[in-house]
């Protein structure tokens, strides 16, 4: 395959993905939508159809690897050259910031009408009625929407934290990687896609409750980034200080499923 085929197909197909998948986290987010509170069933197949949509359109082009841990594990276990690797990262990176992106164009009111809540609104100085610029006022790791872009853990414990992310991610790797469909060296086929959708909805299920289950470093710092450069007043901190574990712990877990599998599998 081509260096273009690459790059288009894992950006368009990474952008759906982080589009539909950060869509459910809006929907269930926001008291103006219709999904509003619609739990964590919901996101964990919302997820698992986003993976399903994205990989659909990628699969052709460029094998539909949608992240980083994916290229890693295929990279350890042959079916990808490394040369390639470094404009597959690149390309999901800048399709999970767009994606991100078309989820704040898609809900800009919701958006708007949530930070303007009662609930973000404080007495300004003099006791005037304002809204207050929280981070600046707290300094808090999380601001009220960054669920909607990136993941964070209900517990804060690295330890633990970078385990289920390790974990997890080991598991996705390694259900790819054991399909027996990439012979060809470019990733997914077509029954590949739907497995693999189905493994990320189990996955979030299973071991989604304690981090939000990243499994993808991209899928979690493409839309950290966005969340940080949006212009939304109240938005809040963007955590960076947890922003490595969605990051780096995927690409450890993807780089252990890749040594078992050779060590097992192959």
């Amino acid at each position: 395959m081509s260096s273009s085929d690459i790059f288009f197909g894992e950006f368009i197909g990474t952008a759906v993905l982080v589009l539909l998948g950060g869509g459910v986290c809006a929907a269930i987010t926001f008291k103006r939508s219709k999904a509003y509170e619609a739990g964590w069933v919901a996101i964990a197949f919302g997820w698992g159809f986003a993976v399903l949509t994205g990989a659909y359109i990628a699969s052709g082009p460029s094998g539909a690897h949608l992240n980083p841990a994916v290229t890693l594990g295929l990279a350890i276990e042959g079916g990808t050259k490394w040369s390639d690797v470094p404009l597959y990262m690149g390309s999901q990176l800048a399709g999970a910031m767009v994606g991100a992106v078309l989820v704040w164009l898609a809900y800009y009111g919701q958006f708007k009408a949530h930070l303007a809540d009662p609930e973000f609104v404080s007495p300004g100085p003099k006791g005037e009625e304002g809204l207050v610029d929280i981070e600046k006022q707290a300094s808090p790791k999380a601001g009220p929407l960054l669920g909607v872009f990136s993941t964070g853990p209900e517990i804060r414990n690295t330890v633990q934290n970078v385990m289920t992310e390790v974990i997890a991610t080991f598991v996705l790797v390694l259900a790819i990687l054991t399909q027996g469909l990439n012979d060809s060296g470019k990733g997914l086929g077509t029954l590949g896609v739907l497995i693999t959708a189905l493994v990320v909805v189990g996955i979030g299920l299973s071991l989604g409750g304690p981090t939000g289950y990243a499994i993808n470093p991209v899928r979690d710092l493409g839309p950290r980034i966005i969340h940080s450069l949006l212009p939304l007043k109240n938005k809040g901190g963007s955590d960076w200080g947890y922003a490595w574990i969605p990051v780096v712990a995927p690409l450890i877990g993807a780089a252990a499923a890749g040594g078992v599998y050779k060590l097992c599998f192959a």
